[in-house]
């Protein structure tokens, strides 16, 4: 049974060591931000740190993860307030949010090691697939984020719409169903 710590705690996960990371993340430890996208480690919406480094988890085992240290886009910053997630919103760099979670922690990742990239930097370590096309707004919220990371300045972005962080993992209970005779047109 893989052992490793995600988010900063510790996890045995019960699961074939050959499984990749992300269907662990998803099927057993319910963090669902890390999504499948391609499968083959091109597009890069299932991107999380292990050990700092983003890599793509459709593309790492779990024994390959063994002991290791994991970071999803639900442990980068519980509350949404981490620097590279608040100027994705001041920058409108958020289309239909599917890429999102991959492209932050590849962009957190860069920032960890390199708190002034280039825009080639980014280029480089943001190679993810975004087909609604926030590549232009994208290298402005990593200027951005790293501007606040720096404290050259501050964000306050407005609040993330849609599903408050401590409801994203709740399940939707049941619909009943209609009552006899009630037939939903």
């Amino acid at each position: 049974m893989p052992r490793m710590i995600v988010n900063d705690r510790p996890v045995d996960i019960a699961m074939d060591p050959r499984t990749p990371l992300l269907w662990a993340l998803r099927d057993a430890a319910n963090l669902t931000g890390t999504k499948y996208g391609c499968g083959a480690g091109d597009c890069g919406a299932c991107t999380v740190m292990v050990d700092g480094a983003a890599l793509r988890a459709c593309l790492v085992t779990l024994s390959e993860c063994e002991g290791r240290f994991i970071t999803t886009i639900e442990g980068l910053s519980p509350d949404r307030s981490h620097p590279v997630q608040q100027a994705m919103v001041a920058e409108q760099a958020i289309q239909c949010g599917f890429c999102t979670p991959g492209i932050v922690m590849a962009a957190a990742a860069l920032l960890a090691r390199n708190a002034n990239p280039s825009d080639d930097d980014i280029r480089d370590a943001i190679p993810n697939l975004c087909r609604c096309g926030v590549q232009p707004r994208l290298l402005e919220a990593v200027r951005r984020a790293a501007r606040v990371m720096r404290r050259e300045t501050t964000l306050h972005a407005a609040p993330v719409p849609g599903i408050a962080p401590a409801d994203a993992a709740r399940t939707t209970p049941a619909l009943s169903p209609a009552p006899s005779g009630d037939t939903p047109r």
